[in-house]
């Protein structure tokens, strides 16, 4: 007889957005089935930032302290560099802090960098086997790598998934309410739903635009080779051999990527033409081992042209598809999952109707959207700055040349490695489940990030007298923020009558400018559902009832 197995959520997909979806919902005593076809969590390096946004909703969970200690030592630079070769002219060099000094340095930051956390630059591999440890802790959550999904059928009452081993080609089926598609690039989950992506792909760079061969190799020899202080990220800008390559373990791993020139085929490289790749660009034959490589397309900016049918979703790659300039693929992807997460378990656990869901996509294929095309200007401001013929020589016109490549990238490095306003700047205006009070959110701008409580952003950040951050006083479902005792019996009313967790805080009026309202309240993923005077106590249920999903839907 077939097995049969029973959760809430069927998770195609375990790389961070999926792994990320079951956390929530694990957290959330919402259970679910991850499938996954790769035998465990990346082995590859993939991303390799993580934005503070993204470290803020690991914080929320718990382990933002676990992830920022993988991946590079403590005390390494995250400085972003450029040279001609790794060996030869250094042009620019953008310094960043190491994680130990990040906790620290946060807490002294304001205005754009008011944040509860600081980037950290850390390899995928890493990032992924963390959330892999802490969902497999949770009760109700079951991982499954090295298995397909075959099929699926959609009813009223459900879905019904078939399940493979790639093992020993065994099945099982699987009963659930919804189906979440977090299976990259190639989805089958998406293509089983008709839905194709849009938007931009196949632009043409001279770096960052068409094949590029990606290399994961380890040289221990590679830092004592170089006349230039340690960087996270070494770009190597010639007219020869265009790469970047991320530190991976501050030691001897790397992952490098390089534009394919044309004649070079694709097809017909060995490790040894990886190898030589990573060497020119060394300009030196600094000895390595190429632990893995492949081929993959830069250019694209595309956005599935929806994230929803019925009870199947779509996250992550799945859904929108990056140029991996600014990093934004891999946050946009865990953000897809923190939104869905706490809308799957309102729904599951009876709290919201199923219309709640219809906001998923509202709130968040617009922010894909957005995002996707700040990815491309960064890749257009890159790959379209072409080096100067000279820029190698050692002569009057080739220190000009480095001159001029020099200011050019420093600046480029600004615009791409400093964005508080693409990481904090994602709203979800007009949402049926945000209550406007009529207010204009600040002008969206990828460097400079305008804290605001206007209805539909994230909520302001504030370091607390005690050294606390506002954020860890929130509830992990919802919050009520109220500066001066205002609302304490209203809101033990409203969580009785619609049977959900809700936090109330109470803030030194000090804070209350942060906000301009006496009131505020706060969703499970720190977005400002709504904000009030005290006159306006008496809205609370009615508030909370409408951003729960009640009476509201995504097209009204």
């Amino acid at each position: 007889m077939e097995t049969r197995l029973t959760a809430a959520v069927l998770i195609v997909g375990g790389g961070p957005c999926g792994l990320m979806l079951a956390n929530e919902l694990g957290r959330r005593g919402v259970s679910a089935i991850l499938v996954d076809e790769k035998p465990g969590t990346a082995f590859n390096p993939q991303a390799n930032a993580t934005q503070a946004r993204s470290m803020e909703h690991y914080r929320r969970l718990g382990f933002a302290d676990k992830i920022r200690r993988e991946g590079l030592p403590a005390d390494y630079p995250t400085d972003v560099a450029y040279f001609t070769r790794y060996t030869a002219y250094e042009l620019a060099r953008f310094a960043l802090p190491s994680s130990s000094r990040a906790g620290e340095l946060i807490k002294g930051m304001s205005g754009s960098w008011s944040a509860a956390e600081l980037p950290h630059r850390v390899s995928q591999k890493y990032v992924e086997a963390v959330l892999r440890r802490h969902a497999e802790r949770l009760s109700g959550i079951k991982l499954n790598y090295g298995h397909r999904l075959v099929g699926y059928v959609e009813s009223d009452k459900g879905i019904v998934g078939e399940v493979e081993s790639l093992d020993d080609g065994s099945r099982f089926q699987v009963h659930v309410d919804f189906l979440v598609g977090a299976d990259g690039p190639r989805s089958h989950v998406r293509q089983s739903l008709g839905i194709v992506f849009g938007g931009e792909t196949g632009t043409q760079r001279d770096f960052m635009g068409g094949r590029m061969l990606a290399v994961y190799l380890r040289s221990p020899e590679f830092y004592a080779s170089i006349p230039h202080a340690k960087a996270w990220m070494y770009n190597c800008f010639n007219g020869d051999r265009r790469a970047f390559m991320a530190s991976v373990n501050g030691r001897d791993e790397f992952a490098f990527h390089t534009q394919l020139r044309p004649g070079e085929d694709e097809n017909a490289i060995t490790v040894n033409e990886a190898k030589a790749a990573f060497q020119r660009a060394c300009g030196a034959p600094i000895a390595c081992e190429v632990l893995s490589f492949l081929t993959w397309t830069a250019g694209h900016a595309l956005v599935a042209n929806g994230m929803q049918r019925g009870r199947v979703f779509l996250g992550g790659d799945a859904a929108h598809l990056f140029t991996p300039t600014g990093g934004l693929g891999y946050n946009t992807a865990i953000e897809d999952a923190v939104n869905l997460g706490w809308k799957l378990a309102s729904v599951v656990k009876g709290a919201s109707p199923v219309s709640l869901l219809d906001s998923y996509e509202f709130e968040r294929r617009p922010v894909a959207l957005r995002n996707t095309d700040y990815a491309r200007r960064f890749a257009d401001s890159l790959g379209l700055f072409a080096p100067a013929p000279e820029i190698e020589d050692a002569t009057d016109e080739g220190n000009a040349a480095r001159r001029t490549a020099g200011a050019y990238l420093e600046q480029h490095a600004r615009a791409e490695f400093n964005i508080p306003g693409v990481t904090f700047g994602g709203r979800y205006d007009g949402s049926p489940i945000i209550v406007s009070d009529g207010t204009q959110p600040p002008p969206d701008a990828a460097n400079v990030y305008i804290p605001s409580a206007c209805p539909g952003g994230r909520a302001p950040h504030a370091w607390l007298d005690d050294g606390a951050s506002l954020y860890d006083m929130f509830g992990f479902e919802w919050t009520l923020l109220q500066f001066g005792e205002i609302a304490s019996a209203v809101v033990a009313d409203a969580v009785r009558a619609l049977g959900v967790e809700v936090r109330l805080v109470t803030l030194p009026a000090s804070l209350r400018d942060l906000y301009e309202a006496d009131l505020a309240l706060i969703r499970p993923d720190q977005i400002v559902a709504w904000r009030g005077s005290a006159s306006q106590v008496g809205a609370i249920g009615r508030v909370l009832a409408r951003a729960l999903g009640h009476g509201a839907t995504a097209r009204g």
